[in-house]
């Protein structure tokens, strides 16, 4: 059997700024396997030496073939490791991954808190995927770090659905509640520094460092099931410095991911 699946999904048409993150699951590859680094994990971990397979990219058209698309993929027992895409993938992914988890707790990494109702008339926008979750109650907790964006709307939405939010401001990481439930990592791009992350559409300074996310990858209490690198727009992107950071952390969850 399979332990992790791979599966990238080139999609961002619920992208409200600038469209690029659908070019992003190749060039992660890319980044990965191209020779320039190995595959073992900050760990010790030899990611080739796990039973990991790679189903490729789905070029989607329906924004709710992700869902389908992902259940296939869960049907055998796998857990299953993302590349996205825009951030608007996660919902479906979530969705998909509910039965089997019916008690899910996501750990999200992301300059903002993707929690509104619904934005620029798309209640599927990417701004709004964990509002869809935590009202469909597709996760016991939602624990957010790296927010630096918050407005009226999501401080009431985040109170509305319980979620434990981490901002930058004043930032400690020894805070990070340890996991009861299997835990899903859904990671954005942009909750690094754009100094560390060019290559994404929303450029907000004042965000986490490439060592203090591989950090708090490394230090999940909990079983990671599942999870997805979202919002690289290589469109924006200087010299690969985002490809090879996401491919960097792709390696390193891959590394968590296969710790039972």
């Amino acid at each position: 059997m399979t332990d992790i699946i791979i599966q990238g999904i080139q999609f961002d048409e619920k992208s409200s700024f600038e469209q690029g993150p659908a070019l992003a699951p190749p060039l992660i590859r890319e980044a990965l396997y191209g020779g320039s680094m190995n595959l073992f994990t900050e760990t010790g971990i030899a990611i080739e030496d796990k039973p990991i397979a790679d189903q490729g990219d789905f070029e989607i058209k329906d924004y709710f073939d992700i869902e389908k698309i992902t259940l296939n993929h869960l049907s055998n027992g796998s857990k299953i490791l993302t590349l996205g895409g825009d951030h608007s993938i996660t919902y479906p992914i979530i969705k998909a991954h509910h039965e089997k988890y019916p008690k899910l707790d996501i750990l999200h990494i992301d300059a903002h808190g993707d929690l509104y109702d619904e934005f620029e008339g798309d209640k599927y926008s990417h701004a709004c995927p964990f509002a869809r979750i935590m009202e469909n109650s597709l996760a016991t907790r939602l624990v957010q770090v790296g927010i630096r964006t918050l407005n009226d709307h999501q401080i009431q939405q985040a109170d509305k659905f319980g979620v434990e939010i981490h901002q930058m401001k004043g930032l400690d990481l020894n805070r990070i509640p340890e996991f009861d439930n299997p835990v899903y990592i859904s990671l954005d791009l942009d909750g690094l520094d754009p100094a560390y992350a060019p290559g994404v559409s929303h450029h907000e300074p004042g965000g986490l460092s490439t060592r203090q996310v591989l950090d708090l990858i490394h230090n999940i209490k909990g079983e990671v099931i599942g999870a997805d690198i979202v919002e690289y727009n290589p469109n924006r992107d200087h010299k690969q410095m985002t490809a090879f950071l996401a491919a960097k952390l792709m390696k390193e969850i891959l590394g968590k991911m296969s710790i039972k």
